[in-house]
């Protein structure tokens, strides 16, 4: 029967298991995790972070050519505004205004200015005379730069011109301007054949006479369709010889809209790509949401590294686009190079440590083999097998003597061993009398339990005769008080028998109160006084103060409050000294105590008072905060029986006050006591009066 190979998953867990028993596969897969592991991973790393570089890189290159070329740009229309402007100024024009030469100096000043056209207006926006084709009246106030330069303001800007408004202006600029749609890939569908549209640097300017007085405007333009100077001058501009690696080249371009009026990118050889289209996703970014692009785009035939920024008139509409980038392929290639060549390197060094790894690896096997030799021996019944000097010198050498020395102790131990065997029935004995002991122990507090509870209800036995007692006690008093003043004088024979039995109704009064405070401490508020509560802290100040001086902790006193509680004396104090040590233990290297009192404002709560006791300690945590005053609750294991907070919230809550916590980790923690100035008794059964 021929054998089977085995399924893939018991080869890789019988590979798995011989990993975990060797050392050896262990080092040998710590050795090649860096070229297994590593390699991949700080490829991937560089990988990442070198496209991410890149783009930044690009869209940092490219806004800083769209930033150059914009520049240009916004300088060529103000040079047009300022030379419209300047002419408008001119004593050359008001001498030819006044000699009637003006046809003569616009055109020399068209040609001079390089302006498709100059006109001069009325001082309604109307033509007076016209170097292109307007006829005298045409109406040109509805241009805004028109309509701001009959308000005497000179202006100059971008417009969007139809063909209706080139051709009143001149005929052959709406022949210029006319330009066959050429169809582009990823451009969105348009059912025009041609672009009729003209894009204009358009500049005016007021004519004042010798008195400052308006007479006219001056009206010039620059029709930026086909114009390739212009396009060719912004190319130069940004990308000069030697600023771009070889392969690559700049582009600049111009757009009406989403079409390629004035561009140097090529279709294809010697013919320049105007009258194609940017693509739907940039044409949606800068000229539908107004947003600059800077980023890779695909620029008629090819991929570059574009800037895209929106070309807006003087009504603030996006009419157009300017364009500069240059061709990714060069770049691309460059850092797909670089990233080969770091990952060429990088490889070779990992085999290169690898290969060092290994070597330096037989050094540890051969000790660690002999070692386990030694273990198995030993595990054989050989107790006098040692694996003795290896003399490599190394923390290994080391481990060998140790593990012999081991080995002795281990000899030694056995011995121990035997003896200690000997004496284990005697110590048996002694452990069975200690549980013996423990039994009595558990006995005897079981009794005291049950005495306990007896107690308990001979307390509740007591508070019942006493609250009976003080019914027939009160009768008697009322009873005497009535007597003493219906017989008037005639009782003077027996008051002194009067008196005795009044003092002996006080007496049972007492003893009757007494007797309450046994059996139900918690319903028995004490008896109470006006306190004042910064004379009371002062008082635990005195009593605590070797505590403070022990640890080294600074008392800062915020003592404000004026109002006096009505509370029991000893108790107030009883609360406050367990605050204060408290806090001096949350602080055992020093710190600061704040100790602050203040009235309570009575339009916000019931007059009382609130003291706070504020430490820079360790603070407390969040989840222990909800149990800081339940019984036993204590977060210091060795010290103290979490009775302390308990006791003390019960004693302020008799009273009708409160104790709250505010607390950080680090940063340290605040009581605060909130006591009213009139008690308010509460009947809860209060803790036992015992400090945590």
């Amino acid at each position: 029967m021929p054998l089977r190979p085995a399924a893939p998953g018991r080869a890789w867990g019988r590979a798995r298991d011989a990993v975990r028993r060797s050392v050896r596969a262990k080092l040998l897969c710590l050795v090649l995790a860096p070229l297994l592991l590593g390699f991949p991973i700080i490829m991937g790393l560089l990988w990442y972070s070198g496209e991410l570089y890149y783009h930044r890189l690009m869209a940092s290159r490219v806004n800083s050519d769209l930033s150059a070329a914009h520049g240009y740009f916004a300088r060529v229309i103000d040079g047009v505004g300022g030379g419209v402007e300047g002419l408008a100024a001119s004593h050359e024009l008001a001498l030819a205004l006044a000699e009637g030469r003006l046809p003569a100096l616009l055109a020399a000043g068209q040609g001079r200015l390089a302006l498709d056209f100059l006109n001069l207006l009325d001082a309604e926006g109307r033509v007076l005379h016209s170097s292109a084709a307007l006829e005298p009246g045409a109406e040109r106030g509805t241009w805004p730069v028109v309509a701001q330069a009959v308000r005497a303001a000179a202006a100059s800007a971008i417009e969007r011109a139809g063909p209706e408004a080139l051709a009143a202006i001149d005929p052959a600029l709406r022949a210029r301007a006319r330009l066959p749609l050429v169809a582009t890939a990823r451009a969105r569908p348009d059912p025009r054949r041609e672009e009729e549209r003209g894009l204009l640097i358009h500049a005016a300017a007021p004519v004042y006479d010798d008195g400052g007085r308006q007479i006219a405007v001056l009206e010039g333009g620059v029709l930026l369709n086909g114009n390739l100077d212009f396009i060719d001058t912004i190319n130069a501009i940004v990308y000069r010889a030697g600023t771009l690696p070889t392969g690559s080249e700049g582009t600049a371009t111009l757009f009406v809209d989403d079409v390629r009026i004035a561009t140097n990118v090529r279709l294809f050889e010697g013919v320049r790509a105007l009258g194609t289209r940017v693509s739907a996703e940039v044409r949606g970014q800068v000229l539908e949401r107004g947003e600059t692009w800077l980023e890779t785009a695909f620029v008629v035939n090819d991929w570059y590294v574009s800037a895209y920024e929106p070309v807006v008139d003087s009504r603030g509409e996006r009419v157009g686009m300017l364009y500069v980038g240059f061709l990714e392929a060069p770049f691309r290639a460059a850092k797909r190079t670089a990233l080969l060549v770091a990952g060429a390197v990088s490889l070779l060094i990992s085999l290169a440590g690898a290969v060092l790894t290994l070597r330096w690896a037989r050094s540890i096997f051969r000790p660690i083999e002999r070692m386990h030799a030694t273990i198995e021996r030993v595990g054989a019944g050989e107790e006098a097998a040692r694996v003795r000097h290896i003399g490599s010198g190394d923390e290994l050498d080391r481990l060998a003597a140790g593990f012999d020395r081991l080995l002795d102790t281990l000899a030694d131990k056995r011995a121990e061993l035997r003896a200690l065997n000997a004496s284990l029935d005697r110590r048996v004995a002694e452990r069975t009398a200690d549980l013996a002991a423990a039994n009595e122990a558990l006995r005897t507090a079981q009794r005291q339990l049950v005495m306990s509870e007896k107690l308990a209800a001979i307390g509740e036995l007591t508070a019942g005769v006493a609250h009976e007692i003080s019914n027939p006690t009160a009768v008697i008093q009322g009873n005497l008080d009535l007597l003493r003043e219906e017989l008037g004088a005639a009782a003077q024979p027996v008051a002194n028998e009067i008196r005795l039995i009044h003092e002996q109704v006080h007496r049972i009064r007492l003893i009757v109160t007494k007797l309450l405070q046994f059996a139900r401490p918690g319903e028995f508020a004490g008896y109470v006084a006006a306190v004042d509560v910064n004379a009371a802290l002062a008082d635990c100040l005195v009593l605590t103060r070797p505590h403070l001086s022990r640890h080294d902790v600074r008392v800062e006193q915020v003592l404000s409050a004026r109002t006096r509680v009505q509370i029991n004396l000893q108790e107030l104090q009883q609360v406050l000294i367990n605050l204060i040590v408290n806090a001096v233990q949350a602080m055992p290297d020093g710190g600061s105590l704040r100790l602050e009192t203040a009235d309570v404002d009575p339009t916000d709560d019931l007059p009382g008072v609130r003291i706070t006791v504020r430490d820079s300690g360790i603070g407390i945590r969040a989840e222990d905060l909800d149990r800081i005053f339940d019984p036993f609750f204590t977060t210091r294991k060795r010290q103290g029986t979490g009775l302390g907070l308990s006791i003390s919230h019960t004693l302020i809550g008799r009273y009708g006050g409160r104790i709250t916590v505010a607390s950080t980790p680090g940063a340290g923690s605040a009581f605060t006591v909130h006591l009213l100035a009139e008690p308010q008794y509460r009947n809860e059964v209060a803790a036992p009066c015992a400090r945590g």
